[in-house]
């Protein structure tokens, strides 16, 4: 081992462990089930699109960040702050799905990468970038005159 703490030998100090990966998978599955079956109370929870693109377990396996959104990014922190609300709920909901010795403690945040991703895309398609970006074009080479 290279540190005094370090438990993940094969990855940089700080990576997540194979654990926290698949805990964290797990938990992702249970919480897409979950969204999915929509028996929620709260108003802003119904109809709600969502996206769980990632979950991420802490060292401890106790606690857990989801990262959501909603389709077209429409009401993304109102249903962020109504996934809070129900928090204890969606605990209770995913310990039944899966097997943990202690049930995770879920927080919700917002998922920025579509974002990103919509900003990039818009990027590239600016025309003063693909200019930059496109291939040289081919100028073509004079021929030699041949001789008479």
């Amino acid at each position: 081992m290279s540190g005094k703490f370090d438990r993940n030998e094969d990855g940089p100090a700080g990576a997540p462990s194979q654990r926290q990966l698949r805990v964290g998978e797990a938990v992702r599955r249970a919480l897409v089930e979950v969204l999915q079956e929509a028996h929620f109370r709260d108003p802003d929870l119904q109809g709600a699109s969502i996206t769980v693109s990632e979950v991420r377990a802490s060292p401890d396996l106790k606690h857990a960040t989801a990262f959501v959104t909603t389709l077209g990014g429409i009401d993304a922190d109102k249903t962020i702050a109504a996934l809070a609300r129900a928090r204890a709920y969606i605990r209770g909901e995913v310990q039944r799905r899966i097997d943990l010795r202690q049930a995770v403690d879920i927080h919700f945040k917002r998922d920025t990468g579509f974002d990103y991703a919509a900003r990039m895309d818009a990027a590239f398609r600016d025309p003063k970038v693909l200019a930059d970006i496109a291939p040289p074009q081919a100028t073509p080479k004079p021929r030699a005159r041949k001789k008479k």
